[in-house]
């Protein structure tokens, strides 16, 4: 009878903190700066989540430096209780694993919880430029080796990524266009505008305006057709189906050992924002394209990306 009543005992001391969860305040570790998509992402999640968390705030905190991993960091290093999340990006979670051999930490060190949004990416020149197409940018980078060049906002960004894969497909070598670098992902657009460099690849978010004012002529969208630009193409139908990887992307993850009640939770509170039509419109305002997955989903997603520029970095010779 004792050994009953203990067993009983036992067993609703351990499902006692998942049904409390949240009990206080959750944290949002964000690793970029205010304003970024990870940045903004995030907090229209806690804006909007909370009320399916026993009405627990949701404070976003701003951990930046070292291209996102010591926020990154931070977070696979706190207490496994579920009260320390990350929102995590493709540079903390694909890139930055993919080309930084010294990095503290793995993409799959940590416990998965969902697939937030995809951000859209454009390739496109200036709007008087020659090249009509896809096609025709290649066709003149392959006849013009070492000539035409492309802005980024870095060697480790996933817009010198996105060029890069570009021109790998295209079966040119990574020196057939020369990739000059630029403070950040504004200044990329801003370089073609400026007639400064041939092309580039970057954020719809930013390009979208100008490619509507007539400034900016897009060459192709990622992963699909844009709403905001009926009539440029999608990568498939330009005729480089495997751009489609070449995507931004949040998601949302905890320290590794996150128990699976608190799992279940998270996985509870993203189907509910799924249906959420606020939620929505704000991630559709902010330019992103909802994709909430599952865990497992999540891990296999972030698997493939990692493998990608796991693949890119070594062929390109510039893993640090």
């Amino acid at each position: 009878m004792l050994r009953t009543l203990a067993a009983v005992l036992c067993m609703f001391s351990s499902l006692a903190p998942a049904q409390q969860y949240p009990s206080k305040p959750v944290t949002f570790v964000i690793p970029f700066a205010a304003g970024g998509d990870s940045d903004l992402s995030g907090r229209n999640v806690a804006l909007h989540a909370s009320k399916y968390l026993n009405n627990q705030p949701i404070v976003s905190v701003n951990r930046t430096g070292a291209s996102g991993a010591i926020g990154a960091m931070s977070v696979k290093n706190a207490a496994p209780d579920g009260y320390t999340l990350l929102v995590a990006r493709i540079a903390t979670h694909a890139i930055l694993p993919a080309l930084d051999s010294k990095l503290q930490y793995r993409w799959n060190e940590f416990t998965m919880l969902s697939l937030i949004e995809l951000n859209p990416y454009l390739c496109f020149v200036k709007s008087d430029a020659p090249y009509r197409s896809a096609a025709d940018l290649i066709a003149a980078i392959r006849d013009n080796p070492g000539k035409l060049n492309f802005s980024t906002a870095g060697i480790g960004t996933s817009q010198n990524m996105a060029a890069q894969y570009l021109m790998t497909l295209a079966g040119l070598s990574k020196d057939h266009a020369v990739g000059i670098h630029y403070k950040g992902g504004g200044e990329v657009t801003t370089a073609v505008l400026g007639g400064q460099v041939d092309f580039a690849c970057n954020n719809a978010p930013t390009v979208i305006p100008q490619v509507k004012a007539g400034a900016l002529r897009a060459l192709f969208t990622t992963p699909t057709r844009l709403a905001d630009l009926p009539d440029v193409p999608s990568a498939r139908e330009a005729g480089f189906p495997d751009m489609e990887k070449i995507v931004g992307w949040t998601a949302l993850m905890g320290p590794p050992g996150l128990p699976k009640e608190i799992v279940d939770r998270w996985a509870d509170v993203f189907a509910r924002l799924a249906k959420d039509a606020d939620w929505q419109a704000g991630n559709a305002r902010l330019g992103g394209i909802a994709a909430i997955r599952s865990p497992v989903e999540t891990e296999k997603f972030v698997r493939e990306q990692y493998e990608l520029y796991a693949r890119l970095v070594e062929s390109l010779g510039i893993r640090q």
